[in-house]
Formats: structure tokens, C-alpha cells, sequence
């Protein structure tokens, strides 16, 4: 299988995540099904019940988490030689041409996007029109009211 591309503060969020599950919420869902046990019959015992899906979610995200864990290629930014070639991790400033509304984007991966947050995946249309550019280049990008274009403004390595 094929390496995915994470940033250091993307495998961050996800230690981060499977510790809290491992650690924390485990232990109590593990906790909830022995209380539940103690109050009889399980068949119609709802606390069970919940519980126990509950517990499948946690080990479904765990097994999640660690298989992306394991496939991640953790790229470091601040560890690439800056230029002013678009890459995974930049920072990038648009200009969209007939607007000429400014937008920042930051190339993370599929796990890290949060476009309110100026996050975007590698994967996405604006990503995949912008990496390999430079500064000053103009990328198209289909949208669904037809071809946008944009200006690169800047690229940042942060």
C-alpha cells in the first residue's frame, strides 16, 4: 500500500486521538459494560446495549487511527528548503482573477482538512491545480459554475 502524506501537526491530532481513546474512554466504556452486567439480564438491559456499541465504535476508531498511523508519511515542512513551488504543506495565498478576492489554503492531508479553517486536502481540486506551480502562475479550477481561475499570490513554508 501506497504511503499517505500527513503533517507533523496532522499525526500529532491523531496520537493524540488514540491515546485519548485508548487511555481514556476504553477504560470507562469497559467500566459501563461491567456496571451494566451487574443489573441482570442483558437481553433488555439498554445501558448494555449502549455500551457495547459504544465499545465497537472506540476499537472501529482505534484500528482506523493506527492503519493511517502506519501508512502516514509524516512531512515536515519547516524541513523543506522554501521556494516559491507549491508542495504539500505550503501555505498559499490565491487571487481569484474576476473577483479579485483574496484566499489562504493550507495543503494538509485528507484527515487535517477544515476548509473554515483555511485547511485543504491534498486531494482536493484547488490542491492538485496549485501543487507544482510557483508564484505569480494562474491555475484553473472546475468548479461547478464552470472554470474559476486564481492567481498564486505567495507560497509560504510554515
Amino acid at each position: 500500500m501506497s504511503k499517505i502524506p500527513i503533517t507533523k501537526r496532522g499525526e500529532a491530532l491523531l496520537q493524540d486521538e488514540l491515546k485519548e481513546l485508548k487511555q481514556v474512554r476504553r477504560p470507562k466504556v469497559i467500566q459501563a459494560i461491567a456496571d451494566a452486567r451487574e443489573h441482570g439480564d442483558l437481553k433488555e438491559n439498554a445501558e448494555y446495549h449502549a455500551a457495547r456499541e459504544e465499545q465497537g465504535f472506540i476499537e472501529g476508531r482505534i484500528q482506523d487511527i493506527e492503519g493511517k498511523l502506519g501508512n502516514a508519511q509524516v512531512i515536515d515542512i519547516s524541513k523543506l528548503s522554501p521556494s516559491s513551488k507549491v508542495v504539500f504543506g505550503t501555505t498559499v495565498v490565491l487571487m481569484e482573477l474576476e473577483s479579485e478576492q483574496e484566499t489562504q489554503y493550507k495543503i494538509v492531508g485528507d484527515d487535517e482538512a477544515d476548509l473554515k479553517s483555511g485547511l485543504i486536502s491534498y486531494g482536493s481540486p484547488v490542491a492538485k491545480a496549485m501543487i507544482g506551480k510557483e508564484e505569480g502562475d494562474i491555475v484553473g479550477v472546475q468548479a461547478p459554475g464552470g472554470v474559476r481561475e486564481y492567481e498564486i499570490m505567495s507560497v509560504e513554508y510554515v
